[in-house]
């Protein structure tokens, strides 16, 4: 299996997320973003920086951090967000 394969999981979850969000579907997609970005937080996080590929940025501490931070705020304004009136 090739050595980026984690990183070609994430951008496709995150085109298809984007393509639900196209189809006017805000809440879906950008929960689904959210989710895919935490799962690059979990794929770091038990990886090793070999097997993380291009998830292996900085540390493993930081991109955790950043990435579990950003999906859980992702997360949090996409289910904040009232629906269109």
């Amino acid at each position: 299996m090739p050595r980026e394969w984690p990183i070609t999981l994430i951008l496709v979850g995150v085109a298809a997320s984007l393509l639900v969000v196209a189809l006017n579907h805000f809440r879906r997609g950008t929960v689904l973003l959210a989710l895919f970005v935490l799962l690059a937080a979990a794929l770091r996080l038990v990886l090793p920086a070999r097997e993380a590929g291009l998830l292996a940025v900085r540390s493993r501490f930081i991109d955790v951090l950043t990435l579990g931070g950003l999906g859980a705020g992702l997360l949090f304004f996409a289910l904040i967000v009232p629906p269109p009136s």
